[in-house]
């Protein structure tokens, strides 16, 4: 029996939906079964929590007295973006400060950077704001430095071109040094192997077709409330899947968008990646309404249903030559030791599933509590490539 996101609503506002977390959901229908599972669950609820680059914040701080159109500004000496009005900024997770050594002094530490500054400014800290314009009529002040503080400025919004990626690498070196990369530091001939997922407890692989995740669908996002906003950049949904329509390498992405001043810094923590940079760790939570059987099935993904690529970051990845070396579920990733070509190789993950696993309990129990209701989306995520496939860019001569 098909059901609706209204009657789900409507369950939850009246205190009788039923709710489960995606493990929940796994063990649950291989006890009973899919049918008897959407039957009796309204609601699964899932989570991740990992570094992702592509995420940022744009502010608006007000305008000054007399006012100014900033041309050029500095966050706690980083440099963000100022090219849309007057005064609004925007910094993105990977910016770092003017005076970071970067790779110079290799393997760069990058102790502070776009991430960070997102995790202060949420955490409530004061930042200092430099700021120079080249003045006009309307907006003739030149020079500002203040600080600015999350409850004073008018918007702060919280804004990720590309999080949640449905399947990821894993990540090894073959060569014979040590590499320091955004899936971490990579010990030379296979000496470890990173990865980077929550796996059965990880949004898209519980809706991989997004039959119920689409523009407009409501979220747990950095310990507030988000959306998703658009398919994310790099989408490229027609990849190789298996028969339960788990993609096999890279996939789907998401946009998110959500209000900054709602959200936590416990759920977006800024993050140094040795030798690579700085980036933002990132709380994501997503429900899926149990509309039908399908979608039942789909919930009780299990980690050793899901296979990811190990591609070399040595060569094969930075030179577009990563033709897998294989490919290994999340189970064996999760036992701390896989096989790679004869050799036994120590793995290690990114993402914290603890902490996914604490998402999809706040986000269950938001529901439960009539604290959080669904949402309609208002338009569907591309589930075929349809133009959208990722593509690598085609280098022209400029005459």
């Amino acid at each position: 029996m098909a059901k609706t996101i209204t009657e789900i609503n409507e369950k939850i506002k009246q205190g009788k939906v039923v709710v489960v977390t995606a493990e929940e959901m796994t063990a649950l229908v291989e006890e009973k079964g899919p049918k008897y599972a959407a039957k009796e669950v309204d609601v699964v609820t899932t989570g991740t929590f990992g570094p992702m680059c592509s995420s940022g914040m744009y502010i608006n701080i007000g305008h000054t007295k007399p006012r100014m159109k900033i041309s050029n500004c500095f966050l706690n000496n980083i440099p963000v973006h100022t090219g849309f009005a007057a005064v609004d900024i925007l910094v993105g997770a990977t910016a770092l400060c003017v005076d970071d050594p970067k790779n110079q002094v290799y393997p760069g530490k990058f102790k502070y950077g776009g991430g960070h500054l997102i995790e202060d400014f949420t955490r409530g800290k004061d930042i200092e704001l430099i700021a120079t314009g080249y003045g006009t009529d309307c907006y003739p002040r030149k020079k500002l430095e203040t600080l600015i503080n999350i409850k004073d400025v008018n918007e702060a919004v919280l804004f990720n071109p590309r999080n949640c990626y449905q399947n990821y690498n894993v990540a090894v070196n073959v060569s014979d040094r040590v590499i320091y990369t955004y899936m971490g530091v990579l010990q030379p001939k296979l000496g470890n192997a990173n990865y980077c997922s929550a796996g059965q407890l990880s949004p898209l692989f519980n809706d991989p077709y997004y039959k119920t995740i689409g523009i407009g669908t409501k979220i747990f996002l950095g310990g507030g409330i988000g959306y998703v906003s658009f398919w994310g950049t790099q989408h490229s949904p027609g990849v190789e899947r298996t028969d339960k329509g788990v993609p096999t390498s890279p996939a789907g992405t998401l946009a998110l968008v959500g209000d900054l001043k709602q959200m936590s810094g416990s759920w977006l923590i800024g993050t140094s990646m040795a030798g690579y940079g700085a980036t933002l760790t990132v709380g994501v939570g997503i429900p899926i309404p149990v509309l039908n059987e399908e979608i039942a099935c789909f919930t009780a993904i299990s980690d050793k249903d899901i296979y990811a690529p190990i591609v070399d970051y040595s060569c094969g990845y930075p030179y577009c030559e990563d033709e897998p070396l294989g490919n290994v579920n999340y189970e064996q990733l999760g036992r701390g030791k896989i096989n790679i070509k004869g050799k036994e190789v120590r793995t290690g993950g990114l993402s914290s599933y603890k902490k996914a696993r604490e998402i999809a309990e706040i986000l269950k129990g938001w529901i439960k509590q009539a604290e959080f209701f669904l949402s309609e989306s208002v338009a569907d995520i591309p589930s075929e490539n349809s133009g959208y496939k990722s593509k690598f860019l085609k280098e022209r001569k400029i005459p």
